[in-house]
């Protein structure tokens, strides 16, 4: 078999796999690529023409390494007559050495040209396409490995600013030192001070593909995953699964600039002995504290949750203090909080962030009331009347199905885990049976 000599192929693959920090798997993959439009090249300017562009699939390059040097085979199709000599050859021709050969058979043939008639062109051609297959390949890895990374927490430094993005560097462990990613002006704090070379931390949202620039890393501050990641890090009790996030709802840029950003945020734990509220909290505030600095002074509300939806929603809405709350009806999750006036305000919240959140948090569409004004019979058989109508009205459906209910939107960064309170799952019930439990024994104390 004829093959062109590559000297010293064999120490130019190891050296550009240690240069680009690439598997040498992918840089032989990169350099067959070139050498196959080098061929092409070099057959254009042989037979003064071009070629489709699938024209040379059945082409392939097999590099030698021991030998130092490459062919290429060619796979063609036994035909009777032959209309396309690279793509076809004669039966006749190849029973003079396989006599067992049919029609509709394959063959693979060494097609490689003389080695002065590669061409400098070709060559340089070759070199060419290398280059751009090895950035090629590079992106490849770098864009699998943030792939795997989509949902996690990066440190990331500031370069430069674009429109209202700001462009930040990520780390990379594949030959790039850095890999730039954009965050948004949606996902940007308020508070944040964006320098040039500043250091923060963010959440990688989503990793696309770009032809030219690589990997498209879009980060995120404004994200709930950002939260739940600082209160693991800075919490044991929730890295060792005694404490556990339900919900999260943020509000990292709110509609008015008149109003903070907020989370909300639930915790709960199986432990009778530990406070899952306490424990993020720390003593005198301490870790909270470095999740409230991390961002940029942001309010943080950690609330506990219950099964129990009515007292999920009166802590949700805390700092308030809640009176009643009337689940009026589940079946859209619509329930009216009674509160004292004084507090009417604050469980509203400044423009409706407090109460806007819980709803978030909760799942629950919640209505503040002046617990003094309130008139429970009229409210009930109001809402009787409503339900009472949706019933028939999906009774006269012409589908006989079930009408679908809006919920309250919820946001794309306003909830990072979320637990129905009435999911029917070991933990809840679990759960439950120990406040039952908690319940029965005070009852027994006080008799």
């Amino acid at each position: 078999m004829s093959m062109v000599n590559l000297p010293g192929l064999k120490t130019l693959i190891e050296s550009i796999s240690k240069e680009r920090n690439l598997p040498k798997t992918a840089v032989q993959a990169a350099l067959r690529e070139a050498l196959m439009k080098g061929y092409e090249r070099y057959r254009r300017a042989a037979h003064l023409k071009s070629f489709e562009e699938d024209y040379f699939d059945n082409f392939e390059v097999e590099l030698d390494l021991d030998e130092e040097g490459f062919r290429i085979l060619s796979t063609k199709v036994i035909m009777e007559e032959v209309s396309n000599s690279d793509h076809q050859i004669s039966l006749k021709e190849v029973q003079e050495v396989a006599d067992e050969a049919q029609i509709g058979d394959t063959v693979v043939l060494d097609v490689t040209p003389d080695q002065g008639d590669f061409g400098r062109m070709a060559a340089i051609q070759t070199k060419q396409v290398l280059a751009q297959k090895l950035r090629d390949q590079q992106r490849k890895l770098i864009q699998e490995e943030f792939q795997d990374l989509e949902g996690e927490v990066l440190q990331a430094r500031v370069l430069r600013f674009e429109r209202q993005s700001v462009i930040l560097a990520v780390s990379s462990g594949y030959g790039q030192p850095e890999v730039e990613a954009e965050l948004p002006k949606r996902e940007q704090l308020p508070n944040d001070n964006y320098r040039a070379n500043a250091t923060f931390k963010v959440y990688l949202k989503k990793v696309g593909s770009g032809s030219h620039r690589g990997p498209q890393l879009m980060v995120s501050r404004a994200d709930a995953g950002l939260v739940v990641y600082l209160f693991e890090n800075e919490v044991p009790e929730i890295e060792d699964e005694v404490v556990r996030i339900v919900a999260v709802a943020r509000e990292a840029n709110p509609p008015s600039r008149y109003v903070g950003p907020r989370t909300k945020i639930a915790v709960d734990t199986l432990e009778r002995d530990v406070d899952p509220v306490g424990a993020c909290i720390g003593a005198r505030g301490s870790r909270i504290q470095v999740v409230v600095n991390e961002l940029r002074g942001e309010k943080i509300d950690v609330i506990r949750w219950s099964p129990d939806p009515a007292t999920y929603i009166a802590n949700a809405l805390s700092p308030a203090r809640v009176d009643s709350v009337y689940l009026i009806d589940p079946e859209v999750r619509q329930a009216h909080v009674l509160v004292a006036e004084d507090q009417l305000s604050l469980a509203i919240g400044k423009e409706g962030q407090n109460v806007r959140l819980a709803a978030r948090l909760t799942g629950w569409k919640i209505d503040i009331k002046d617990g003094a004004l309130y008139d429970a019979t009229a409210e009930q058989e109001k809402m009787a009347a409503v339900i009472e109508a949706r019933h028939e009205a999906e009774g006269q459906s012409d589908d006989g199905g079930e009408e679908s209910l809006e919920e309250e939107e919820l946001g794309t960064d306003s909830v990072a885990s979320t637990l129905d309170p009435e999911e029917d799952s070991s933990e809840v019930r679990e759960l439950v049976e120990l406040e039952e439990e908690d319940r029965t024994e005070e009852e027994e104390e006080k008799a």
